[in-house]
């Protein structure tokens, strides 16, 4: 197989700001447990204009959890130059299966989990929930494809709706209009199916009347928020949304949840965007709850290894499993509940407490779904 050309994918990068330190190798949660060197990938993609295609497999088990960008002291952007390998290997052709299969899907069906178009609103089955395209609302509800087709998930997204409802807060869905928002295309490399997505929302979102949109998933949050242009109308993940409402007081926590909970930041709600307090601030804010902090958390988070379009290149070689590693941090804290705030972490890290035969130590639970717990 002859190698890729990749000058013309790589030519806007700053790659050449590199001074080789390696804090990008060595803050990469995945280099110790896979062949993935950042650090040899921007050297050989300095010194050739090729990659070769026996070593393509390393570039995904990336999570793109962006460590390697966020600690580099020359604002080198090594997360970005994996994507765009990526991309690379795309046009080729030549990806893994689950990818090539995800991505069709995103274009043909509008998810990335092959599911029926007709069948994203069955989650709202028994609930109120306005179709904001009908009837104008304050909020723009956006539950992602995995609030809407994942039954564990859905779970998360019934219990927002519950909340919000108890709130008062005037909220719609877009219904079947919705399709996923190419996040992990992008990351995966599918660039022009990501643009072409950004357009087919531009038009959607034109035609809606809310003052906000609150995002489920952070995956989601960072497309609209910093990927999509100018929108009309402010972005929000939940936990930023639930953290208002409460300090309104509109929201009121009130039925005790006497356990010891940890919280796991997601990376693209934490190390990426910055939101640190307003999901401990939500946690805190229920009765009887003890938050109690992993050693690794807040910017220096662990990356639960779900991000970056791993939830459909499995079958790398990654040895360690980091969402079993992040469960250990978790019980190490004393911790009866495992809190996440992103449906990725909660399916690595739900699969990970499985796997491991801890369910009647450690219960993965969404922030969502603790706060409707306590509700009175």
């Amino acid at each position: 197989m002859s190698p890729i050309q990749t000058s013309e994918y790589i030519h806007e990068l700053t790659l050449r700001e590199c001074i080789q330190c390696g804090k990008c190798t060595g803050g990469c949660p995945v280099s110790l447990k896979t062949s993935l060197n950042i650090r040899r990938l921007i050297y050989e993609s300095l010194i050739s204009d090729t990659v070769s295609p026996e070593s393509h497999e390393e570039l995904w088990d990336c999570t793109t959890c962006k460590t390697c960008t966020l600690r580099c002291p020359k604002g080198v952007d090594p997360c970005g130059l994996i994507v765009t390998l990526r991309g690379a290997l795309v046009e080729s052709g030549r990806i893994p299966s689950t990818v090539r299969d995800a991505l069709k899907s995103i274009t043909v069906r509008g998810n990335p989990l092959n599911m029926p178009p007709q069948d994203r609103t069955l989650w709202t089955e028994g609930l109120d929930i306005k179709y904001i395209l009908e009837e104008e609302a304050e909020v723009l509800f956006f539950p992602c494809c995995m609030g809407a087709y994942d039954p564990r998930v859905q779970k998360v997204a019934r219990s927002l709706v519950k909340v919000f409802q108890e709130a008062g807060v005037d909220f719609g869905i877009l219904g079947e209009d919705e399709i996923c928002c190419a996040h992990e295309a992008r990351r995966l490399g599918e660039k022009e199916l990501f643009e072409g997505t950004v357009e087919q929302y531009q038009e959607i979102f034109s035609e809606v009347k809310a003052e906000k949109l609150v995002a489920l998933s952070p995956h989601c949050f960072n497309a609209f928020k910093n990927e999509y242009g100018e929108l009309p109308f402010q972005v929000l993940h939940y936990t930023q949304f639930l953290a208002d409402l409460i300090k309104q007081g509109k929201l009121k926590p009130v039925r005790e949840i006497p356990k010891k909970v940890t919280y796991h930041d997601p990376c693209y709600l934490g190390k990426q965007n910055k939101i640190f307090d307003e999901p401990r601030f939500v946690l805190q804010s229920i009765p009887g709850l003890e938050l109690v902090e992993m050693e690794r958390c807040r910017e220096w988070s662990l990356c639960c290894e779900g991000g970056g379009g791993r939830m459909w290149a499995e079958g790398t070689n990654i040895e360690v499993r980091l969402s079993h590693e992040r469960v250990r941090e978790a019980l190490e804290t004393g911790a009866e509940i495992l809190a996440v705030a992103c449906p990725f972490c909660m399916a690595m890290l739900e699969d990970a407490v499985k796997t491991l035969g801890l369910e009647e130590k450690l219960k993965v639970l969404d922030i969502a779904e603790l706060v409707a717990m306590s509700l009175g």
